[in-house]
């Protein structure tokens, strides 16, 4: 029995599919303790995982949603400023207070969000085994790709290529100030100085919730890196309570959890469905309040509710509109619901581009009107249901959950890195 640490970013996307991960492992005899401000303890509903609450100074109860809303608007390049300086503020603190923590809880290894170089960088100073999980798009880098949040489809021509190399170059610099927290912690730690989140990923392994056909072309992929599909927990399957006309196209909406309270994206949506006389199920996972969701019914939304049965909802519906959050993108793969992608901030610009890609969808701005996204979502129809068919067998036979634990597992018990197609 190990007992295992989670260190991820206080984002509810990421805890739950870490949770998905602790489950199965805990399931087969171990114990997992997150490590993260107080606040982000709501989000464990498993009460078999631990949790041990840092930053009692720099990150009090009651500090994380200001934090959330200042990233729901990280897409306003006057607010990303300080959307970075809290992830300096996070990593500087787990940092700081990890190791003696990680001490007093007795932890053997450390699971670690690519999103997060603290757990890594405290996981190699302290000699412990760890492993890197991309529950966003990986962060690993390849010259001839853009970065997974820049907007660029893939290409080789020789002007993309260029710009590519300048993207990264203007986003090395806006990310500066992380870069001077992970040199200061990496002197703290005694480690190799590190720069960036992608020199902060485990030699042991890399799991990422993508698969390589929904990427970009990667020509030189780490030899312990394991692409599995999404981690979700075992669940019985759950039916929606709306009466869906089988007669009438029915269209999905949802902006993940971050992005729920953007009333006015809805609204074009829901006008857009009401053009083509379409039913639209719109799930704001708790962003709208009563008032909102009555006037998006108005404006043309047969139903409007915070949460929806998702999986269900992407097995009934004809179209998908989302902001382009991974785990969303991955479900609407499983279910082979074509998709409409507006794009939002972090890596949400790069799952659509490779949505677009792939095959399995289109993307359009975010501020598109009525009238643009009524037009794609016509569009969508006349898409190919191959690359779908597709990508739907790759993620059945990528693994998921249970793999990802198989890799864990094999990390503590050789203690050397698990190299992909290796997994004992």
């Amino acid at each position: 029995m190990t007992h295992f640490a989670v260190v991820a970013p206080a984002f509810y996307s990421h805890f739950q599919a870490f949770q998905a991960l602790a489950g199965t492992l805990i399931d087969r005899g171990h114990q997992v303790t997150f490590f993260q401000q107080a606040d982000a303890r709501r989000w464990l509903t498993d009460p078999r995982i631990g949790f041990h609450a840092l930053g009692a100074l720099s990150h009090p109860p009651g500090s994380l949603e200001a934090a959330l809303r200042r990233a729901a608007c990280s897409n306003n390049p006057l607010r990303l400023r300080r959307v970075i300086r809290d992830l300096c503020d996070t990593t500087r603190m787990l940092s700081a207070e990890l190791p003696s923590a990680l001490a007093v809880r007795q932890i053997e290894a450390l699971l670690c969000d690519q999103m997060e170089a603290a757990g890594g960088m405290v996981a190699e100073g302290l000699g412990l085994p760890y492993v890197s999980v991309a529950c966003a798009l990986p962060v690993n880098r390849e010259p001839q790709l853009p970065l997974p949040v820049m907007p660029f489809a893939y290409a080789t021509d020789e002007r993309s290529q260029h710009m590519f190399e300048g993207s990264r170059k203007v986003y090395d610099w806006l990310m500066g100030p992380l870069s001077k927290v992970l040199r200061e912690a990496s002197r703290r730690l005694a480690i190799e100085p590190r720069d960036g989140l992608h020199e902060c990923l485990s030699p042991y392994a890399q799991i990422s919730q993508t698969i390589p056909g929904f990427d970009f072309p990667r020509q030189h992929p780490p030899a312990n890196f394991h692409a599995v599909g999404p981690l979700r927990a075992a669940q019985h399957e759950q039916q929606g309570e709306w009466p869906i006309d089988a007669g009438r196209p029915f269209i999905f909406a949802s902006l993940g959890t971050l992005q729920g309270s953007r009333f006015d994206m809805f609204k074009r949506i829901a006008t857009a469905s009401r053009q083509m006389n379409a039913q639209l199920l719109v799930a704001h996972c708790g962003g709208l309040d009563a008032r909102q969701e009555q006037r998006l019914i108005k404006a043309g939304a047969t139903w409007v509710t915070d949460f929806a049965p998702q999986q269900w909802a992407l097995q009934q519906a004809d179209a998908l509109v989302t902001h382009g959050g991974l785990n969303t993108v991955m479900d609407a793969i499983v279910a082979r619901t074509p998709m409409l992608v507006m794009p939002i901030a972090f890596d949400q610009p790069g799952v659509a581009s490779r949505v677009t890609h792939a095959g399995i969808g289109l993307q359009l701005r975010r501020g598109a009107g009525a009238g643009q996204i009524r037009e794609r979502l016509t569009q969508l129809r006349g898409l190919s249901t191959e690359p779908s068919d597709r990508l739907a067998a790759e993620l059945t036979n990528a693994g998921g959950t249970s793999r990802a634990a198989d890799i864990v597992e094999a990390v503590v018990r050789t203690g050397e890195p698990v190299l992909a197609g290796l997994v004992p």
